[in-house]
């Protein structure tokens, strides 16, 4: 029958849904709703892959507070010993202040008594040529670093999430659609059955076993989509770690497109230029490096310094003789403190090391550049994709408007008595497919956004404003 081969033709816009993301479920006392930015921040603030950069920024203000505090007391430690040791014999009346005089006076090893020391020593550079200076710049700098680099794994991670949460919403919109897709097979079933019990012409159990034959392949395409939109629909949960049994459902009823004015071209490279960490990251990279050159040209150089120690020996039974030529390894006391120049006579390790750091620098310099030019292209490409999805989406939606004027049209025409049955049914399979189709189209635009502003720098700060626009 004409009018069931056109009905059939449906079925083919299944497949359609088959990639679509998870449907939210009806709420519930476990649900968890979310509108885009309080899913971005949600999963901002649970994602171990932010985590992990964070801790590399943790390690790298750690590094910066060691380098700040190796300025001062760069070497200050302390070494005791506590030991047995042995106390005197054979004194024979000898005063205690002149026993270095007596030679029978021996080591009483036979009563071991306590025996401690402790030895105190500390360095202070004076002027190192630039070389603490430069470790605390390069510190500094690496702390730079890897904040821009915590900066861009959280552009990366509310890019990602800002897709699948358009992803949901598209699904809700395909569903909708599958729905009334579901009901024009019904519908169609009933009427071929109603013509079959009325004898009427040109209807044959061929057209009824065509909407059964449909009908189970509308029911494997069921649980196809079904499945498919589960797992989608955890791959959301999952990014933004909602605990099991939880119930995700967005805050938005509808895919719309979102609110947004593009504005020029140069001003979003300009914007990319300024706000994309992976330059910051670069330009701080190029400053650590060029701190580390001066570290290594600084060895050319003598250092200069201030040492001091002190060491205390005691133990019982012994006397302290004062002449300055005798002295009691187990008995002693001692201050030490000058001005010490230290310097590395191996230049051509020097002239090397500094060879490195300068190609080192030189290595992140030529990075950094090519990183320009890299933003700009990516920020002209997704420009270009917004644009292109914007055309898309007017497309689209002009022609589903046209396909609900053809479909208003047909119905009243056959209202009428005066229109084609299958004309009918060919203005609502377009208006499915368009409808469909238009959603995609929105879907497309608003990810097409998310990436423009992601290339632009500003994708995080704005969805944690609340807000994707101005």
């Amino acid at each position: 029958m004409k009018q069931t081969a056109s009905l059939l033709c449906l079925w083919g816009l299944l497949g359609f849904f088959g990639g679509s993301s998870a449907r939210a479920q009806p709420a519930s006392a476990d649900t968890l709703r979310f509108d885009l930015a309080s899913a971005v921040t949600r999963a901002l603030e649970v994602s171990p892959e932010v985590g992990a950069v964070e801790a590399d920024r943790a390690y790298a203000e750690a590094r910066s507070r060691l380098a700040r505090a190796s300025r001062y007391l760069t070497e200050f430690k302390m070494t005791s010993v506590h030991a047995p040791g042995p106390g005197l014999k054979n004194l024979d009346g000898t005063p205690t202040d002149r026993l270095y005089l007596n030679p029978d006076v021996r080591n009483d090893w036979s009563r071991l008594r306590p025996f401690t020391r402790v030895e105190v020593e500390l360095l202070q550079p004076i002027y190192t040529w630039g070389e603490l200076g430069g470790n605390i710049r390069a510190a500094r700098q690496g702390v730079a670093v890897e904040a821009a680099a915590v900066r861009e794994k959280e552009a990366e991670v509310a890019l990602h999430t800002g897709e699948l949460y358009y992803n949901v919403l598209l699904a809700e919109a395909l569903f909708r659609v599958a729905e009334e897709a579901r009901d024009a097979l019904t519908q169609a079933k009933k009427e071929i059955e109603k013509l079959l019990n009325e004898g009427a012409e040109g209807v044959d159990e061929a057209d009824r076993f065509q909407i059964l034959i449909a009908e189970q392949e509308f029911e494997r395409r069921k649980v196809e989509v079904t499945q498919q939109r589960l797992t989608a629909r955890t791959a959301l949960a999952r990014r933004l770690f909602l605990p099991d049994g939880a119930v995700l459902a967005p805050e938005d009823a509808a895919l719309t497109p979102v609110p947004f004015s593009l504005d020029s071209l140069d001003a979003y490279v300009a914007t990319a230029l300024t706000m994309r960490p992976e330059l910051s990251r670069a330009a701080a990279g190029v400053a650590a490096r060029q701190a580390l050159v001066e570290v290594a040209r600084s060895d050319y150089y003598p250092k200069l310094f201030l040492g001091a120690s002190f060491k205390l020996s005691a133990i019982e039974g012994r006397y302290r003789q004062r002449n300055p030529y005798v002295s009691d390894p187990f008995l002693s006391r001692g201050l030490q403190a000058g001005l010490g120049i230290r310097q590395k006579l191996n230049f051509a390790q020097t002239r090397a090391r500094v060879e490195q750091a300068r190609a080192q620098r030189d290595e992140v310099r030529f990075q950094a550049e090519g990183a320009r030019q890299l933003i700009r292209f990516e920020v002209e490409e997704a420009y270009r994709n917004v644009l292109i999805a914007q055309s898309a989406l007017e497309a689209r939606g002009k022609a589903l408007q046209l396909s609900k004027e053809w479909l208003r049209t047909e119905q009243i025409n056959f209202d009428l008595d005066i229109g084609d049955t299958d004309n009918l049914i060919k203005a609502v399979q377009t208006k499915l497919e368009l409808e469909a189709a238009h959603q995609q189209a929105v879907r497309q635009y608003n990810v097409a956004v998310l990436r423009l502003m992601r290339a632009a720098g500003v994708l995080t700060t704005r969805l944690r404003s609340g807000t994707l626009v101005d």
